[in-house]
């Protein structure tokens, strides 16, 4: 975590920003549950067990930071929450997302499948691509059994 704490803060370095503690406590935080896709919700309230100082104000223009200097991204799942992760450095593409329907849950797919579809696209539209994202919506495997009509859960929020 400390040589990803370190390259973060020589990329706000670059952009002659400072990687202030209240900053360090909120990547620390995104860092730490890496693999949860948390809402700026999420991170205040984890950061404010570490830092009780911090406002959501602050946690939000860190988030916003981070994402305009391409070191987190946003996340929109359609039901009204942006999530953040952060970008894989070495990824020549996003990677995509399972989003249960149900409980909210975000798996990622982590292969990318959709190069041949790319190169079709590039080639019959004469469009050069720069990334994709794809986001599958269903019901997770956790799920499954308890959710009796998946078809009405559509259009809905996560209930």
């Amino acid at each position: 975590m400390e040589e990803r704490v370190k390259q973060i803060k020589q990329q706000l370095s670059a952009h002659n920003y400072k990687l202030t503690p209240q900053r360090e406590a909120t990547v620390r935080v995104l860092l730490e549950n890496e693999q949860d896709h948390l809402s700026a919700e999420d991170v205040y309230l984890l950061v404010k067990e570490k830092a009780p100082e911090i406002g959501l104000a602050t946690v939000y223009r860190t988030l916003e930071l981070l994402s305009d200097l391409q070191i987190i991204h946003k996340l929109n799942f359609g039901d009204g929450v942006t999530r953040y992760e952060f970008r894989a450095e070495d990824a020549e593409h996003h990677h995509h997302h399972l989003f249960c329907l149900h409980c909210g849950t975000v798996d990622e797919i982590t292969d990318d499948w959709l190069g041949p579809i790319e190169q079709r696209v590039e080639k019959e539209f004469d469009f050069q691509i720069i990334d994709h994202r794809l986001t599958f919506h269903g019901i997770c495997h956790r799920c499954k059994d308890q959710v009796k009509d998946p078809k009405k859960l559509v259009g809905s929020k996560v209930t």
